[in-house]
This record gives structure tokens, C-alpha cells and sequence, in this order.
């Protein structure tokens, strides 16, 4: 039912822009022969509008990869630095959450490690819509702030890292086959916010994945089998990532070489002094309004690298 829906809503998006378009072909049949000024701005006005519209669709065009059109599981972790970094972190959150709101995405924060000061030493969050993984896997990857600091009594300018993660969702559980034998899952008491309850009783779910040795943990719901589901979603996202990781190895035997998200490969700069800019290193795109960036207005960012990639 989704698929259909899915479909049925692509099917429909290009009959009402073929509608349109036949519009327009009739009004500038009119425009040339009555020549009138108002009624040209109404023409130049709809192929500016129809232009946008087509550049948007170009890009679900460039989303055709296996995973694209799935929900994404977001994690970002601050970097070495403390308060610094687990506060830059903790801005890149608000500016996910902000991007995920303006595109009308469902977003639902999984588990949280609060910073010792200010900030988040870690979060994962999990975002609903379509196409949200492939818009969002343009963010894998390190991403290094310029500042002067707020928690610096001199003021001095600092250089914060954060790395985010981006995971595709499991749809189906014959993608992921996992042992319940394989599985160690332990309870522990919420260490963060929540209310009374969360912090005793032992709800916080911590499961360990024994054949590759990933661990993941949720806190963040109310219950013990939230929690659960939480960081089963997780754990099948990451092993799925391991899945793709591999044959992306085996790509590369073919393709050449491919640099890794790594703390020394920081993909985007967001430098706020001593001048106002972000840039992304890999497409070489660039903004001068690092506000609106933090608010949420990634999308040029987002369509530089889906552009970069086409033909690869």
C-alpha cells in the first residue's frame, strides 16, 4: 500500500505538470496575439513557477538508488573537544529536526547522551518521509564549526567537529536476518531526562550484537519494550549499513578509491568568525548566511552533491 501510494503520487505529480504546461502553451498563444503587459507578468510568473517545479522533480530523478526512498535514521556524535563540540552538536540536531519540519517529515529522537555542561555527546533520531535517507545521506560525514566561544571567558575563537551518521530503514525483515541467540540485552537505569519513573525503574535498553560486536541503547521512551524496538530499529540499520558497506567495498575494487567519512575528511565548514560563510568541501558550494543554514536551509547543499554524483 505504500508503494502504490508512493506511485500514485508520482503518476500524479506529472499529469497536473503536463496539464500545466498545455496551459502555458495556450497562454502564450494568447500573449502573442493581444499583447498585453499584465497578462505577459502572469506568463513570465508561470514559467518561472513550472521551472522550479521541474528542477525539484529532477532531483527525485537523481534519488534512484535502492535505499533513497526510505526513512533515515540520523545519529550524530560531538567530536573531541567537550562542551565545544557536544554544543556544536547539539546545533547540528536543531538543524536536522528544523530541515526534517520544513519538508513535513516526521521526527521522533531515539536515544540522547546529554553533554556534562551544555550540548549532547551523541543522539539518534529517527525521520520519516519520503526520500528523507536519500536527501540525507549528502550529510555522512564530519562536519567542523568556526567560532568564537560562548564558553570562553576570553572569547577566543575555537574549531568544534561533529559526526553525523546516516542509515537507511529496514522495511523488511528478510533484508536482516538476525539470531535472538546472537543478542545480548541489558536493562539500566535512564540516565537522562524523563521524570521520575524513567530514572527508577531499569527501562534504558542497551542490546549487543555478539557476531560483529555493534552496540546500541535507547533511553529516551517512557517503557522497557520501547526502548527495545527503539534499538532493535537501530541495531537493523546498522547492520544493514554493513551490508551496503560491503558491497560498496566490492565497488571500489572496480571504481577506484573512496575516502572514508573521517575525522580528518570534514565534509562542510560552518565558519561564523572571523567571517560568515559554510561550505561544502566536496562540491565546493558555498553560502554567506550561516543562520539560515543552521535554521534548517540545506536543501542547495543537498542538490550540489545529488548533482556532483550523477554519472558516477
Amino acid at each position: 500500500m505504500r508503494q502504490l501510494s508512493d506511485h500514485h503520487e508520482t503518476v500524479e505529480t506529472w499529469r497536473e505538470l503536463e496539464d500545466r504546461v498545455n496551459n502555458l502553451i495556450e497562454m502564450v498563444d494568447l500573449l502573442e496575439e493581444e499583447q498585453d503587459e499584465q497578462f505577459e507578468i502572469e506568463v513570465k510568473n508561470e514559467i518561472a513557477s513550472l521551472s522550479s517545479v521541474l528542477d525539484n522533480l529532477e532531483i527525485k530523478l537523481i534519488l534512484n538508488d535502492d535505499y533513497d526512498d526510505r526513512d533515515a535514521i540520523l545519529a550524530i556524535h560531538a567530536g573531541a573537544g567537550g562542551t565545544e563540540s557536544q554544543d556544536w552538536a547539539e546545533m547540528l540536531l536543531r538543524m536536522y529536526v528544523r530541515w526534517a519540519e520544513k519538508h513535513k517529515c516526521k521526527v521522533e529522537i531515539l536515544d540522547t547522551t546529554p553533554g556534562d555542561e551544555a550540548g549532547i555527546k551523541s543522539t539518534t533520531l529517527e525521520i520519516r518521509g519520503r526520500f528523507a535517507f536519500g536527501n540525507l545521506k549528502s550529510e555522512k560525514g564530519v562536519h567542523r564549526l568556526v567560532r568564537l566561544s560562548p564558553f570562553d571567558a576570553d572569547h577566543a575563537r575555537h574549531t568544534s567537529f561533529a559526526l553525523v551518521e546516516i542509515l537507511p530503514e529496514v522495511r523488511e525483515l528478510t533484508e536482516i536476518n538476525i539470531n535472538s541467540e546472537d543478542l545480548k540485552i541489558d536493562t539500566f537505569r535512564s540516565s537522562g531526562p524523563g521524570g521520575q519513573h524513567m530514572q527508577k525503574t531499569s527501562s534504558a535498553v542497551r542490546i549487543t550484537h555478539i557476531p560483529t560486536g555493534l552496540i546500541v541503547s535507547c533511553q529516551n521512551q517512557r517503557s522497557q519494550l520501547q526502548n527495545k524496538e527503539a534499538a532493535m530499529r537501530i541495531l537493523e540499520a546498522r547492520l544493514l549499513e554493513l551490508e551496503l558497506d560491503k558491497k560498496e567495498q566490492e565497488r571500489v575494487k572496480l571504481k577506484g578509491q573512496h575516502i572514508e567519512a573521517g575525522w580528518g575528511n570534514q565534509i562542510r565548514s560552518y565558519v561564523l568568525h572571523p567571517y560568515k560563510m559554510v561550505k561544502d568541501h566536496r562540491t565546493e558550494y558555498e553560502v554567506s548566511d550561516p543562520t539560515a543554514v543552521l535554521d534548517g536551509d540545506i536543501d542547495d547543499f543537498i542538490t550540489a552533491y545529488l548533482r556532483s554524483k550523477v554519472g558516477e
